[in-house]
């Protein structure tokens, strides 16, 4: 049985990590968190000493999730999505969080100074979802608000609901 692929993708903070576990709970996927993969496999090329953290190893992560991708059924959670195959992936949902909520947020992860800031100019300037669009058909792109818990929950059920029906075309 052929199950879809779904990308979950955003600045940091946006609630990915959230959404994806709960998802692939609920529907019987595979989560994939691309920042827990590199570092479990030290898939990096360097360290980014401005931001303070590692540089993802963009074409060892592709090599590293293949075999996973091409058998299907896989949620891929990242803040990044330009460098992943265009083919991998049956819908994209770029997760969005207003900048009250997600400055609260970064900031209780430790984000500080420019990082604090550049992710937050990341948000209003719309570059995920713009690079989202750029990277994929733009009608398998949608955006989803991710401000609070019933956010959260009608995210689940609109995407469980294209899951089910995904299902139900392809098989």
């Amino acid at each position: 049985m052929r199950r879809p692929n779904i990308l979950l993708t955003g600045t940091p903070g946006v609630g990915k990590t959230t959404l994806g576990k709960e998802l692939a709970t609920r529907v019987g996927v595979t989560y994939i968190n691309v920042g827990d993969l590199a570092k479990e496999g030290e898939l990096y090329e360097g360290f980014d000493e401005e931001y303070e953290c590692p540089i993802l190893d963009e074409d060892r992560v592709i090599d590293e999730l293949e075999d996973k991708m091409s058998e299907g059924g896989v949620i891929v959670d990242y803040h990044g999505c330009d460098f992943f195959p265009e083919r991998w992936f049956h819908i994209v949902f770029v997760l969005r969080t207003e900048n009250s909520f997600l400055y609260d947020r970064l900031e209780s992860r430790g984000y500080k100074g420019k990082k604090l800031q550049d992710n937050i100019q990341c948000e209003i300037f719309q570059t995920i979802y713009e690079e989202a669009m750029s990277s994929y058909k733009e009608e398998i792109v949608h955006q989803l608000p991710s401000n609070t818990p019933e956010d959260l929950e009608r995210n689940l059920d609109q995407i469980i609901q294209w899951f089910e029906q995904w299902m139900k075309d392809n098989n």
